[in-house]
């Protein structure tokens, strides 16, 4: 199966809001009556009748429907309802492969008949989410994850849609070549020159010209085409990296005002790792200008850390070493990765100036836990 929460950020936020329900809702910056900077997170299908879609800019989403109503997105209630669901998933297998917030593929191949075959265990899912936790889901049944992912998105929303292995390929073919994995705008525009319009007209090439043209990605546009995913549902406990970004409210030339924003984002950076019980070695940071040119930049240190002033002299370095006078700053981000598989002390060695930064920050959490994220921080900020 691929489960996938309907609207997530949106409709969390209408369950909670009766008087948002029928209404376009669009999660994201502020609009600013069209001025505003940053795009939109999600909306709800009542927006996306207007076209606005997420990754759109905010300031586009205002010109496409001035009425609609833009929130700012609620991370922590949108976490604890990703938890509930999740939980509900571990009630029909412990075979789950989470994708992101709201969505993930649920290996049923060892407990399906529990529940009376694949369609009558997705429609008591779907069920016990909208009971337990108010929120609709779309869930794709199908024997590969691939043809499972298409299945729930044909269903949107609050579909349910089941794939048999002998429909396959007579459900992919008729689909439009965009629809295919790793066929992107480039991929797609060259696949049209040869009159390659749906995956099926793909499936009717040979591997080796698929081989030829696109190497070692055309034996997988052949695979797929075929109805041939060999990937199975892999559960991911282990966090990857923890980063933060922030857009600014105009492009700026201010190298001082950077520093300044980067040093709350090693914060919070910081504050994650910890509640994660995390230290990560490799810091990176990533700069978009004027234009949407993004680079990113990156140093591994000697021991791993997750103490917000290492993790911000090292930012402020890597930035600096970049910066140029008349640079038009749009985008700065924080990312820590690099993590060691425990919680270990590295050296044989304690340190009384780590020792001391352990402590003061254990001080902080403990502060920002009981009376908020703004109740202390640098005076710097």
């Amino acid at each position: 199966m691929h489960v996938d929460l309907d609207a997530f950020f949106a409709a969390v936020e209408q369950r909670d809001h009766p008087h948002l329900r029928g209404k376009p809702v669009v999660i994201g910056a502020d609009p600013k009556a069209g001025r505003g900077r940053g795009v939109v997170s999600t909306c709800s299908y009542e927006a996306r009748t207007f076209g606005i879609h997420s990754a759109m800019p905010v300031s586009k989403a205002y010109q496409l429907c001035p009425t609609a109503i833009f929130l700012s997105p609620n991370f922590q209630k949108y976490s604890e309802a990703s938890r509930a669901v999740f939980k509900i998933f571990y009630d029909f297998t412990p075979h789950i492969e989470g994708l992101s917030i709201d969505e993930a593929f649920l290996d049923m191949t060892t407990s399906a008949h529990l529940f009376g075959g694949a369609v009558f265990a997705a429609q008591r899912l779907k069920e016990k989410i909208r009971q337990d936790v108010g929120l609709t889901a779309s869930v794709g049944i199908a024997p590969v994850k691939f043809v499972a992912k298409i299945a729930s998105d044909l269903s949107k929303p609050d579909g349910l849609l089941e794939v048999l292995e002998k429909e396959v390929q007579g459900f992919l073919h008729p689909l439009k070549i965009e629809r295919l994995w790793g066929v992107g705008p480039k991929a797609a525009e060259v696949l049209h020159r040869w009159d390659i319009q749906t995956i099926g007209d793909l499936a009717r090439m040979s591997r080796e010209q698929l081989h030829n043209h696109f190497g070692e990605t055309g034996e997988h546009f052949f695979n797929l085409s075929h109805g041939i995913d060999q990937r199975e549902v892999v559960e991911q406990t282990d966090i990857k990296s923890v980063s933060h970004e922030h857009t600014f409210e105009k492009d700026t030339t201010d190298g001082e005002e950077v520093l300044a924003r980067m040093l709350d984002l090693a914060q919070q950076v910081s504050r994650r790792l910890r509640k994660y019980s995390l230290k990560g070695k490799t810091i990176t940071v990533k700069i978009r200008l004027h234009g949407f040119q993004t680079y990113t930049r990156a140093q591994t240190l000697g021991e791993r850390t997750n103490f917000s002033d290492i993790i911000f002299a090292v930012s402020k370095d890597i930035f600096k070493k970049f910066f140029k006078p008349g640079m038009k700053i749009r985008l700065i981000g924080v990312k820590v990765n690099n993590f060691a598989d425990d919680y270990v002390q590295e050296s044989l060695f304690s340190y009384p100036v780590n020792e001391r930064r352990e402590k003061i920050h254990s001080v902080v959490d403990v502060i920002k836990n009981k009376f908020g994220e703004q109740a202390i921080g640098r005076g710097k900020m």
